[in-house]
């Protein structure tokens, strides 16, 4: 894993275990699949980075995927998982001598698990660039 990928997962875990509205609705947020915890939970799973930059500046894009695991009915789902893509958007700024210069969602996907439940799947795409800029 490239320090962009360790940057943006440390920063998705402080910004989704931060956000109180999501805390309110899940039962936690963690790094991986936990051992053990009960749904509905968020789990910060796979950083797949690339090569990206700028002509002057070095980067990585990162492609980091939240996972919103429930139980019950998917309809349950809706508030944390508009809470999941908020603060998702939220990842832009210093992420630990990066600068997270863009966030997108590519992908959102809904599936039943064969153990019962359901997982709500949002890819985002970071785009990072070596470095802290400053904010004017």
């Amino acid at each position: 894993m490239t320090g962009a990928e360790q940057a943006v997962r440390a920063k998705a875990l402080t910004v989704l275990g931060a956000d109180d509205a999501l805390a309110g609705l899940v039962h936690g947020v963690f790094d991986g699949v936990p051992p053990r915890a009960s749904a509905p939970y968020v789990s910060v799973g796979a950083a797949e980075g690339r090569d990206w930059g700028t002509k002057d500046r070095p980067g990585c894009e990162v492609r980091l995927t939240l996972s919103l695991i429930g139980a019950g009915l998917p309809a349950d789902a809706g508030g944390a998982a508009a809470r999941m893509e908020a603060a998702a958007r939220a990842l832009r700024g210093p992420a630990g001598g990066w600068t997270v210069v863009a966030v997108r969602a590519l992908r959102s996907r809904l599936a039943f698990r064969r153990e019962g439940g359901w997982r709500h799947d949002l890819v985002v795409r970071c785009r990072c660039l070596v470095g802290v800029r400053e904010e004017a």
